[in-house]
């Protein structure tokens, strides 16, 4: 996540404009936040902490079928670190695709198993298969394949805005 990742997304506000050019006056839209259900999943209804949003924002960006560790996430934005990232997730993720956003280790968010898993099968996220010794049977997450790097088969690529290929 060293050097050029980092520095890709600097530029929030403009890859904020591509994705939220949709009508933000519709009901339940938050105006401050440019996202559905925001506003409201704050547990005292004002706008999130400005380093929460950087998170979503991060979490937003990951493509389908690829993840970043929460302290990926941190470094990226050059603030916080790993647990900073998780409590940012845990209280205000559900607006976003939190399934992108994984243990370092990738085992599954304990208590969500089953529905990240459906996600990323959905998405063919790459898995390993867990071996039948393992405590429940359930695979985890390929790191070494499903990592997503911040440049490479990101949304700018998707919309054309550049070359390279998914690892």
């Amino acid at each position: 996540m060293r050097g050029r990742a980092k520095r890709k997304i600097r530029n929030f506000s403009a890859v904020r404009t591509l994705r939220v050019r949709a009508d933000t006056a519709g009901p339940g839209l938050s105006v401050v936040c440019g996202r559905m259900g925001r506003m409201s999943e704050h547990p005292t209804g004002d706008a999130l902490p400005e380093y929460a949003e950087r998170v979503l924002d991060v979490a937003e960006l990951i493509p389908p079928g690829r993840v970043m560790t929460y302290g990926d996430v941190a470094e990226w934005l050059e603030e916080g670190g790993p647990r900073q990232v998780g409590r940012v997730m845990a209280l205000y993720g559900s607006a976003v695709p939190w399934w992108r956003v994984v243990r370092s280790d990738g085992k599954l968010l304990p208590g969500h198993e089953l529905r990240a898993l459906d996600h990323y099968r959905a998405e063919s996220t790459p898995l390993r298969e867990a071996p039948a010794s393992a405590e429940g049977h359930l695979p985890r997450l390929d790191m070494r394949r499903a990592r997503w790097d911040g440049v490479t088969g990101g949304p700018a690529e998707a919309a054309g805005g550049g070359g390279g290929a998914h690892t």
